[in-house]
C-alpha cells in the first residue's frame, strides 16, 4: 500500500526536500551540474548538488515568506555520470596548470580543459531547453560558477532583453583566468560576449575584483554594480537596505535570471565555498532582495545556485544554508510567475 505524502513529515522519500515528485508531474526541474574543474582556490563545489540534496531533507516545507513551493512539484534530476567523468578528467589536466603559475602551461591540456568546459555548457543548455519545451521552470545546481553558462544562454535566447541579478563576492568578468576561458571567474564575461539577449547584469555584493573587471563595470552600459562596501557604508550612514534593493530591482528588465554564487553571502554562512571573502549579504538580505524582484511584478525565469561545498565543517552549515537558499529561490520564482 502506498503511504500518502505528509508535508508535515516529509522524510519518506529521497528526492529533493524529501518530495515524491517525478519529472513528469513536477513544475520545477533542478539540473545538477557537478563540475568544478577550474576552481582556483579550493575544490569541492562539484559536490554541491549532493550536499544540498542531503541537507534539503531537513527543510520544513512551509515557508513563511513564499508559502508552499513544494505543492508545485520539485524534482532534482540524478547527477549525470558523464559530467562527473568529464570533471575528473578536466580536474586532472587543470591541476598542474593551476599549481605552476610561473611556468608555461601545457597548451594541449589547457585546450582540452576549455573544450570540456564547452561540452558541459552545451549539455547544460540542451537540458534546459528540453525542460523549457515541456513548460517546466528550471534551476541549475552547481558546481562552480562556470556551471550555468549554457542555461543563461538558453534563457537569453528565449527572452530577449533578459536581466541577470548576479549575487556574488566576485565580478566574474575576466576574459580568462589561468588560461581557462570558461573559468568560474569568467562567467559574466562570457554572458556579455555570448548572450546579446542579456540587456543588463545587476551585480550585488561584489568585493573582490581586478582592474580589468573594474574597467568593464565602469564602461559597459550592460553592467551595473552595487559593491559590498557601498551597501555597508550606506547602511552605516542611515540608508535602509530596502531603499537600496528598490534601486537594484529598478535597474532590471521585466524578465530576470538570478545567478546566485553562495559566496555572495557572509562567509560564516558558507565557510567551505571555493573562494570565500569577508563581508557579504546576510541570509535575510538575500531573500529580501530576491523577493523584491518578485514583488516588483518582474518575472524570475530561472536561476542558478553555485559554489556550495561540503568541506569538513561538522556543522554542515554550507549545505544547510544552500538548501534553504534553494527553497527561497524556488518559492520566489513561483510567486513571480502568478
Amino acid at each position: 500500500m502506498t503511504v500518502p505524502f505528509n508535508p508535515n513529515d516529509a522524510t519518506c522519500c529521497d528526492g529533493i526536500f524529501g518530495l515524491p515528485h517525478t519529472a513528469d508531474d513536477a513544475g520545477v526541474i533542478l539540473v545538477p551540474v557537478p563540475f568544478d574543474a577550474t576552481t582556483s582556490y579550493r575544490q569541492g563545489t562539484a559536490d554541491g548538488p549532493e550536499t544540498i540534496l542531503e541537507a534539503s531533507w531537513q527543510v520544513d516545507l512551509r515557508d513563511v515568506e513564499t508559502g508552499d513551493p513544494w505543492k508545485h512539484g520539485i524534482v532534482m534530476l540524478p547527477e549525470p555520470e558523464h559530467i562527473v567523468r568529464l570533471n575528473e578528467e578536466a580536474r586532472a589536466l587543470a591541476a598542474p596548470i593551476q599549481e605552476q603559475e610561473d611556468e608555461e602551461p601545457n597548451e594541449d591540456a589547457l585546450a582540452r580543459v576549455n573544450a570540456i568546459s564547452e561540452e558541459v555548457a552545451d549539455w547544460t543548455r540542451g537540458q534546459v531547453e528540453h525542460w523549457l519545451d515541456r513548460n517546466k521552470l528550471v534551476g541549475i545546481i552547481g558546481g562552480d560558477h562556470a556551471s550555468p553558462l549554457g542555461a543563461i544562454l538558453a534563457l537569453a535566447n528565449r527572452n530577449p532583453g533578459l536581466g541577470v541579478l548576479h549575487i556574488d563576492a566576485h565580478a566574474d568578468l575576466r576574459v580568462a583566468y589561468q588560461g581557462f576561458t570558461q573559468s568560474h571567474a569568467s562567467i559574466m564575461h562570457n554572458v556579455l560576449e555570448r548572450a546579446p539577449g542579456v540587456h543588463r547584469i545587476a551585480q550585488v555584493g561584489i568585493r573582490d575584483l581586478c582592474d580589468a573587471e573594474m574597467d568593464v563595470i565602469q564602461h559597459s552600459e550592460r553592467v551595473r554594480c552595487w559593491y559590498d562596501n557601498d551597501l555597508a557604508r550606506a547602511q552605516f550612514e542611515g540608508r535602509t537596505f530596502a531603499s537600496m534593493t528598490e534601486e537594484i530591482v529598478a535597474s532590471l528588465p521585466e524578465r530576470v535570471w538570478i545567478s546566485f554564487d553562495i559566496d555572495g553571502l557572509d562567509p560564516s554562512l558558507c565557510p567551505n565555498t571555493g573562494t570565500p571573502v569577508p563581508g557579504g549579504l546576510s541570509f535575510q538580505q538575500a531573500s529580501y532582495l530576491v523577493g523584491a524582484v518578485a514583488r516588483s511584478g518582474r518575472r524570475i525565469v530561472g536561476f542558478d545556485l553555485c559554489e556550495v561545498a561540503p568541506g569538513i565543517d561538522p556543522t554542515g552549515i554550507d549545505g544547510i544554508v544552500g538548501a534553504r537558499i534553494l527553497y527561497k529561490l524556488i518559492g520566489w520564482m513561483l510567486l513571480s510567475t502568478k
